[in-house]
């Protein structure tokens, strides 16, 4: 299954990975939980990746470019179509759109009672 790993502080990479429950549990470091976005591609993060303090990884944004939440520790993006029961690999241009989208790591921090975000320069 081809999927694209999102890292802390790391711009995103595709890998390649069995598709069973165990890698993917081991990319994000314990259990999983998906949220489906758009275009039939879900995320997914560690279920309990606030709980356990893991690293602030990227703000999930909606339509209107404001952050809704912020996804922590890493994660990855797969297909999840309507029509299957089970994770798919990402197709070129599911790829190349959420590469894009996640392409700049960034960082948090709360300040007067708001989480603002800065973009973080790496490479």
């Amino acid at each position: 299954m081809r999927i694209l790993v999102v890292e802390p502080e790391h711009r995103p990479e595709v890998r390649e990975i069995d598709g069973s429950l165990e890698a993917m549990q081991n990319i994000v470091g314990g259990l999983i939980q998906p949220i489906y976005l758009d275009d039939s591609v879900a995320l997914i993060c560690n279920d309990e990746g606030k709980l356990m303090n893991l690293t602030a990884n990227r703000g999930l944004r909606d339509s209107d470019g404001q952050i809704y939440d912020i996804v922590f520790g890493t994660f990855f993006l797969c297909g999840a179509p309507s029509d299957c029961n089970h994770f798919t690999s990402l197709t070129p241009e599911q790829i190349e759109r959420y590469r894009k989208r996640f392409y700049t790591p960034e960082m948090f921090w709360g300040m007067d009672g708001r989480i603002v975000c800065l973009p973080l320069e790496v490479d």
